[in-house]
């Protein structure tokens, strides 16, 4: 799944900005963090979820470490707090009615505050996070125009919102943008504090995270994280066996056409 990765420098966000921008189908794009690695590893299904996102960003220290575990040069951090309000502004700035803007996930009033705060003063269609996937559909083909451009986030936890947006994705034909940003309307209401910079700088956002929910993220990182390092020892302990495997295989083979 790390090979899946979209891994951008910094110089590098523009340039896929603007390849966002010109979109030609529905277009997903999601992130992978430690929570979410751990989740596919146990999930098959999840897995499949996140290898048919069109785009994935690393999200977070974890994933920095799992890239150098695969040979593979990490890049910038490109977390959904930081990324999903630039690329809304640089995707809609300009654009007069060109767009549409739809905010689906979490509940009230962080719902509302969220997209208020992330969408600035735009008109925006918004629908909490607990609904099914058909209610999703329908909300969308209630609220779309014609002739615009969707943006919709989907701030549902993983793995419901990249579920939920694989589905959308099939049912639309305009070129829409489903964006799957996990808590970034609760952050952008200032339902949960943002880690302090120190932190941030650090990749331990993390830390900060646990401390002041510890109820609701404790199991995630006290024993997520342990379990994410036992995934990545697996994989890199698999990974001679089977060059090794292959090697023999390819000295029989060799062997047997002398």
């Amino acid at each position: 799944m790390i090979g899946k990765l979209k891994l951008l420098n910094e110089a590098e966000t523009g340039p896929f900005i603007s390849t966002l921008r010109q979109r030609k189908s529905p277009t997903i794009l999601g992130f992978l963090n430690q929570h979410g690695y751990n989740i596919a590893q146990r999930h098959a299904s999840v897995r499949d979820s996140f290898m048919h996102v069109d785009h994935l960003l690393r999200d977070g220290i974890g994933i920095k470490i799992a890239c150098l575990f695969n040979g593979r040069e990490p890049k910038a951090n490109l977390n959904g707090s930081d990324f999903i309000p630039r690329l809304i502004e640089e995707l809609v700035s300009g654009s007069g009615d060109n767009h549409e803007l739809f905010a689906m996930g979490t509940r009230e009033p962080w719902l509302s505050e969220g997209a208020r705060s992330l969408f600035g003063d735009r008109d925006f269609h918004a629908i909490d996070g607990f609904k099914s996937s058909e209610e999703y559909l329908e909300f969308y083909r209630k609220h779309h125009v014609p002739g615009r451009y969707p943006i919709i986030v989907l701030a549902m936890g993983m793995p419901k919102q990249e579920q939920v947006a694989l589905y959308l994705q099939n049912e639309m034909e305009t070129p829409a943008l489903l964006i799957c940003g996990g808590a970034i309307l609760d952050f952008a209401a200032e339902r949960f504090p943002r880690a302090p910079l120190l932190f941030r700088r650090f990749g331990l956002e993390w830390a900060f995270r646990m401390l002041i929910e510890p109820r609701r993220l404790f199991k995630r990182y006290a024993v997520g994280i342990p379990l994410f390092f036992y995934y990545l020892s697996r994989s890199l302990l698999a990974r001679p066996r089977h060059i090794s495997s292959a090697s023999r295989s390819g000295k029989r083979q060799a062997t047997s056409y002398k």
